[in-house]
């Protein structure tokens, strides 16, 4: 199957409103060619409903939605050319996998050899060669979840649109198949837009992630930009895990910004940000940038005494509980190989310490 050139998505101040409640509103977003783009989010943020809109199976409100500068925002599905995969694979349980496959080439009117031929190409490409008259109950979840990717890329679409596509498979099975998709889109230069609400899963296979929340985009940008510098309390909290502890920003120097919470504690970041002395703010540090050592150390930035309250075995780390003063505790991951020889214990007073490059300030919630 030859490469195609994946389409530009762009969307300009989308809205969707049921009776007075209103799902998404003014989303600005825009899919390079090739790019694979996540939609992240929580249930009910409206990441859905954006897909469904791409897709033309839900009319947006307001705003409009072009592919490479075309609009194609009144189109019906079947003008837009998108290949579709969602978490219910949809499979015909009365048609074998080449059947199931070639059954779109087949309602667009292609000749019976260029359906076979171009069938048979996608089954190849998902690695279900010698799978084409088996029917789909005889399959696997993931063998199936591979037909239905097939399906979705046999006419040569030039946009992916994938909603919770691994959301029934298991653990396992859900990392390998995200790592083939991943190759996939990069090897067929399909512009690829997923929704999840699986942060890992974005990580994993996005190159820009857009956070929703509320209907609303919270943040838009690469996927290791989005984990090391969220903007948002909302955003830390929800890529990856994260301590957060309320500042004002008291002074801006040389791409320095220096913080104090009301206990007087002093806090520096290197990590570039926009706000400023009015904004409310918050320090956030991730479990895995702090790094502990045993006892009281002398008062400095970035730098909090406390007490050890509990810690929790996970394999290749510890998470440990500290509480830090007034009910309020920070978690930190300490790996395994330095927990076997200076474990923290509870009841012990340690000292947590992280670096300027490590120290987040977003927006409060």
């Amino acid at each position: 199957m030859a490469t195609s050139q994946g389409a530009e998505v762009r969307l300009t101040g989308i809205c969707r409103s049921y009776g007075d409640a209103q799902v998404v509103s003014d989303v600005n977003l825009r899919a390079s060619g090739g790019e694979i783009l996540a939609l992240l989010g929580p249930s009910g943020c409206g990441k859905t409903t954006t897909l469904r809109m791409i897709a033309g199976l839900v009319q947006p409100s307001a705003g409009e939605i072009t592919i490479d500068g075309a609009s194609v925002t009144g189109l019906p599905v079947h003008r837009r050319n998108l290949g579709m995969l969602f978490q219910n694979y949809a499979l015909f349980p009365h048609l074998t996998v080449l059947e199931n496959v070639a059954f779109g080439l087949t309602m667009r009117g292609v000749s019976r050899a260029e359906t076979a031929r171009l069938a048979l190409q996608a089954l190849d490409l998902v690695r279900l060669t010698g799978f084409g008259d088996r029917m789909p109950a005889a399959l696997s979840g993931g063998q199936q979840q591979r037909v239905a990717m097939a399906r979705a890329i046999v006419y040569r679409p030039r946009v992916l649109l994938l909603d919770e596509p691994f959301g029934a498979l298991d653990k396992k099975l859900r990392e390998e198949m995200q790592i083939e998709l991943r190759q996939l889109c990069n090897e067929l230069g399909l512009t690829t837009i997923l929704v999840t609400h699986d942060q890992e899963e974005a990580l994993v296979l996005a190159d820009q992630i857009a956070v929703m929340r509320g209907g609303c985009i919270e943040q838009v940008a690469a996927a290791r930009a989005i984990y090391e510098r969220p903007v948002s309390h909302f955003v830390a909290d929800f890529i990856g895990t994260s301590n957060f502890l309320p500042a004002g920003i008291v002074e801006r120097t040389g791409g320095r910004t220096v913080l104090r919470n009301a206990q007087g504690l002093v806090f520096e970041s290197t990590v570039a940000n926009d706000f400023t002395a009015q904004d409310r703010v918050a320090v956030a540090i991730r479990p895995e940038s702090v790094k502990l050592t045993p006892g009281v150390a002398p008062a400095a930035a970035n730098t909090l005494t406390g007490t050890i309250r509990r810690s929790l075995f996970k394999g290749q780390i510890i998470s440990v509980w500290m509480e830090i003063g007034e009910g309020t505790e920070i978690v930190v991951s300490v790996p395994i190989e330095q927990a076997g020889t200076t474990k923290p214990e509870p009841g012990e007073v340690w000292t947590a310490r992280w670096s300027q490059e490590r120290t987040l300030v977003v927006r409060e919630q």
